[in-house]
């Protein structure tokens, strides 16, 4: 509380000095004025968290100077000091904007109680603020990395989307930042300012899941002490992200498909109805068709989150965007660009990726470990990054069959000879570790 400022305005001098030195000492920092006028001086001055005025003096009265304060500095909380109160005195001075007020004599813990709570709540309107900035940053579109055609086209999707109350599907494998384009539509949108609330219907059990996604009354089942309310209710007036919906149970698909027709629910044990007003977004990697065709997943929940379907390609389908992914995670994880040998990024672009873009953040932070302090070599790089020609092997198995001891021998041969010698870097191309070579090497007799 210590860049805190408060105005204390009364006639009373020794009121001053006493309500000066009470909040200096909790570390605020305290002007005083001696009559309104005064006190309309330095509001016009100077920024005030809080005004603590007296009713009645020369110069402007209290309520004028609340008035005054609250044109100049809207977010000045103004507590007024009176001996005169009446209830229509009370009753102005809250309809005109005063946070509350004291009647004299009054105790000083009174007052500083009061005093605590503005500034407690200023504080977390001002840490909520500076939240909603940071993520409003973090998921806007120019923050989110990928130039390549099929990414703007999405981008280009989600700022159409974001200013509508559609449902969206987002598709996508794991890891391509399904959520993150989800964040996206919400804070692009005009929900910005309500709750986004994320569930993933895949990591939880049927039973539970219901629960967190209605909400239960106490006594609903065994262990339920206590109300709790649910994701959707929660989420109020903003959005909903059902991450992983295809994992979904049959029996819970019902329970949703019921509640988003009728745009309400009702609590586990209980009987109020509840109003959805919740924008819905759902995420899935299955392949929901697929599920059609195996009554995995219903086709009327399907066709109820399916409007607005947006694809976020694997990072194997849009590899220029590799480099920028690259370079972001690099600074994230505060490290430079330059850093890295050019032929570390030449062997990130030839790999595959099934893990996707969350797969190759995971690569750089392992990578900058192994690096140390040093520049980053291929040496740092993890062995599977090597495994892309292995996966993908051409190799036939003949009519006759053939010696596999034989083909261990050979690949281990063609992997030194391609890394000179250097058995660490053929373990790297085998895409195993150096002492599980030197263990094949004995066992073959190579």
């Amino acid at each position: 509380m210590l860049n805190r400022k408060i105005l204390v305005i009364d006639d009373e001098q020794r009121m001053c000095r006493l309500l000066q030195a009470a909040l200096t000492a909790d570390r605020l920092q305290v002007d005083v004025a001696y009559d309104g006028n005064e006190g309309a001086e330095k509001i016009k001055s100077n920024v005030y968290d809080i005004i603590i005025t007296d009713l009645k003096m020369p110069g402007k009265s209290g309520i004028e100077l609340l008035d005054f304060a609250k044109t100049i500095t809207p977010s000045t909380e103004v507590i007024l000091m009176t001996a005169y109160a009446t209830a229509q005195t009370a009753v102005e001075a809250m309809k005109k904007g005063a946070y509350d007020y004291v009647i004299k004599p009054f105790e000083m813990t009174e007052l500083k109680l009061k005093v605590k709570h503005i500034l407690e709540k200023k504080q977390l309107v001002q840490e909520n603020a500076k939240l909603k900035e940071k993520l409003k940053n973090r998921y806007s579109l120019e923050n989110m990395i990928g130039s390549s055609g099929c990414m703007q086209n999405v981008y280009k999707m989600v700022q159409k989307v974001a200013q509508s109350d559609a449902t969206v599907l987002i598709r996508g494998e794991s890891g391509t930042g399904k959520e993150l384009i989800a964040h996206a539509i919400h804070q692009l949108g005009p929900r910005r300012d309500k709750p986004f609330i994320a569930v993933n219907c895949g990591a939880l059990p049927e039973n539970l899941l219901e629960s967190e996604l209605f909400g239960h009354e106490k006594g609903a089942f065994t262990g339920a002490d206590k109300r709790k309310l649910g994701r959707f209710e929660l989420a109020g007036e903003g959005s909903i992200f059902l991450d992983e919906i295809g994992d979904m149970t049959p029996s819970t698909q019902i329970k949703l498909l019921r509640a988003l027709q009728a745009k309400e629910m009702v609590r586990l044990g209980g009987i109020e109805t509840i109003d959805i007003k919740a924008r819905t977004i759902s995420a899935t990697n299955r392949n929901l068709e697929e599920a059609l065709k195996t009554d995995q997943f219903r086709e009327d929940l399907y066709y109820r989150i399916n409007v607005f379907p947006i694809t976020v390609p694997p990072l194997r389908e849009r590899k220029e965007d590799i480099p920028d992914l690259v370079a972001h995670f690099l600074q994230k994880y505060n490290s430079k660009h330059d850093n890295l040998e050019p032929k570390v990024l030449k062997q990130l672009m030839v790999y595959h990726y099934p893990g996707n873009v969350r797969e190759l953040e995971n690569i750089i932070e392992r990578t900058l470990i192994m690096a140390g302090d040093n520049k980053i070599t291929i040496e740092d790089l993890p062995p599977q990054l090597f495994m892309g020609s292995a996966t993908h092997t051409n190799l036939e198995i003949p009519e006759e069959g053939l010696s596999l001891e034989e083909v261990e021998i050979g690949l281990i041969q063609k992997a030194l000879t391609k890394a000179r010698g250097n058995k660490s870097q053929a373990a790297k191309l085998l895409g195993i570790t150096r002492r599980k070579l030197y263990s094949m090497m004995e066992r073959l007799g190579s």
